[in-house]
């Protein structure tokens, strides 16, 4: 059937505007029940050549925002704007993950990035925000270090005890499986 003028504009005045299909999505996805504070999740983007500006224009930005050992390991790295950057990220992603931001009286230097043995970037929190993890009942913070030539991005997921004992709880399908066929046997080998 041929549409005419009236009818194409109908059919566009129908759809909806991106703010109307961003609503809805938004509706459907809060219409589902979730744990509130069970996980955490924080996500934070530094673009490299603004910390390399801000490094430049105020010398002493590192004293105030990253621990001795943070400076340490940034300053001997062949392009330490990337590494300030990342672990700036990485301060953003946490008290994200943590649902504050920096208040509550959380400071940057609560936040440190220090590296395991096997060179695993790891969350040390202190202060404030260290409280707040314990308050929260967080047992663990995980993150996530990556960039680009242009960009640092950092992800970190708070993991609460209440998360973790309710995936201790979740059965595995296959060991239920393993389970029933066990018992089916056995009601075999009794016929």
């Amino acid at each position: 059937m041929p549409m005419d003028e009236n009818t194409q504009s109908k059919t566009v005045s129908a759809m909806p505007t991106a703010q109307e299909a961003a609503d809805a999505a938004l509706a459907q996805s809060s219409s589902r029940v979730f744990v509130d504070g069970s996980v955490g999740l924080g996500v934070d983007i530094v673009k490299i050549e603004r910390m390399k500006r801000i490094l430049e224009k105020t010398p002493s930005f590192p004293q105030k925002v990253f621990s001795s050992a943070e400076q340490a390991y940034c300053n001997k790295t062949a392009n330490p704007a990337t590494h300030y950057a990342l672990r700036f990220a990485a301060k953003e992603a946490v008290v994200k993950a943590l649902g504050t931001g920096f208040s509550n009286g959380i400071w940057v230097n609560d936040i440190e990035v220090v590296r395991s043995k096997g060179g695993r970037p790891v969350v040390k929190l202190s202060g404030r925000a260290l409280e707040v993890a314990q308050e929260q009942g967080v047992r663990e913070i995980t993150l996530s270090l990556s960039y680009t030539h242009t960009d640092a991005v950092a992800c970190a997921l708070a993991v609460t005890e209440a998360s973790a004992s309710a995936a201790e709880k979740r059965k595995d399908p296959m060991e239920e499986l393993a389970k029933q066929f066990k018992e089916t046997r056995s009601i075999l080998d009794e016929l």
